[in-house]
């Protein structure tokens, strides 16, 4: 009988035990789900990231630090954008001419890379709001006798392939034109000029204007030309991509009216 007696009281204090452990188990089980809501929460909060690609061969607007970070004005902007339209971005070096393919096939989000928004590229893509103006440069060694892009037309002209510059430069000398030595960076096409492979090269202001502050021991100067049109520089999106658009335009217009963008580049943009 107490043998029996025992063995009922043992089987009480085990049967309390499990119920004890169950009970604990499901406070912590409960908990955790508890946390995984909070956690849940959070991640809702959490800022999207995109994909943006770039060239960085075009210093002062995206370049290689010595780090190997990509920087420039064309960043800082970007990083703007993404702090007003509360989002982040990673950038991914390219290069020029596989940028296109990369947004087009949905590889990144979106690109920057001084792009001139124009009419043929937006047959195949979408561009923001326009946030940076410049202008087509004429670099030339100081010895040089060109005063006005006209006086190109009989003289070997370096740019950067596809291009403004590049447009530009078909147009004065022909599409098809073997005078026109077209690279793959701005960067080459003004060493193909210092050479002595080119008479003159054509690019962006800002990018020549840089070079030529940088290199003060390359006897250079530049002209300016009343036939160049003003160029808008756009953040490109695959075509009907009108979600990253918006965003991208939600943080553009708020930095301009913030007075963001102006401080980065020093003037305003129409």
């Amino acid at each position: 009988m107490k043998k029996s007696l025992r063995i009922f009281s043992l089987g009480l204090l085990l049967l309390s035990v499990s119920m004890l452990l169950f009970a604990c188990g499901t406070d912590t089980k409960e908990s955790g789900s508890a946390k995984d809501g909070e956690s849940g929460g959070e991640g809702d909060s959490e800022k999207r990231l995109l994909i943006v690609g770039t060239d960085a061969t075009y210093a002062p607007m995206e370049l290689m630090d010595e780090k190997g970070n990509i920087i420039g004005i064309d960043i800082d902007i970007v990083k703007a954008i993404a702090e007003a339209g509360g989002f982040e971005v990673e950038f991914k070096n390219y290069g020029w001419e596989p940028l296109f393919p990369a947004v087009s096939g949905g590889e990144v989000d979106f690109a920057v890379s001084s792009i001139t928004i124009t009419d043929e590229r937006k047959e195949s893509f979408d561009f923001s709001d326009p946030y940076f103006v410049a202008n087509q440069l004429i670099l030339v060694p100081e010895d040089s006798t060109v005063t006005k892009f006209e006086e190109l037309k009989d003289k070997r002209v370096s740019v950067q392939i596809n291009t403004t510059g590049h447009i530009v430069t078909k147009e004065l000398l022909g599409n098809t034109s073997s005078k026109i030595v077209a690279t793959e960076s701005m960067p080459l096409a003004i060493s193909e000029m210092t050479n002595g492979n080119a008479d003159a090269s054509v690019g962006d202001n800002a990018v020549i204007i840089d070079y030529k502050a940088n290199n003060p021991n390359v006897k250079l100067k530049t002209i300016e030309d009343d036939s160049f049109e003003k160029e808008y520089y756009g953040l490109m999106v695959k075509k009907g991509n009108t979600e990253i658009l918006d965003m991208l335009n939600e943080g553009i217009k708020i930095i301009k009216e913030n007075g963001k963008l102006k401080e980065i580049t020093g003037f305003d943009v129409e």
